[in-house]
């Protein structure tokens, strides 16, 4: 992560930056003031999926559940209903 001030910076060495490092705090007096990550190599999905609370909040209750082996679901999918 690197730490640049506002006044030292314009947006185009903020971008390259961030490219680079992935992550840029612009900091005004010496106090952090925005976070500029880079994205290079990710499509629009990606970008959105991992700022999303709700997929991060969903991903976290799947890792919960019980997980199946492949012959135990299996199983399950030639039960005859009930």
């Amino acid at each position: 992560m690197k730490v640049m001030n506002l006044k030292d910076c314009d947006l185009k060495s903020c971008i390259r930056a961030a490219q680079r490092e992935k992550k840029i705090v612009i900091t005004r007096n010496g106090k952090p003031l925005v976070v500029v990550v880079g994205v290079k190599g990710m499509d629009l999905e990606q970008v959105e999926l991992g700022y999303s609370d709700k997929f991060w909040k969903m991903i976290a209750e799947r890792r919960k559940q019980k997980t199946y082996t492949r012959e135990e679901l299996e199983r399950m999918l030639n039960e005859p209903s009930q």
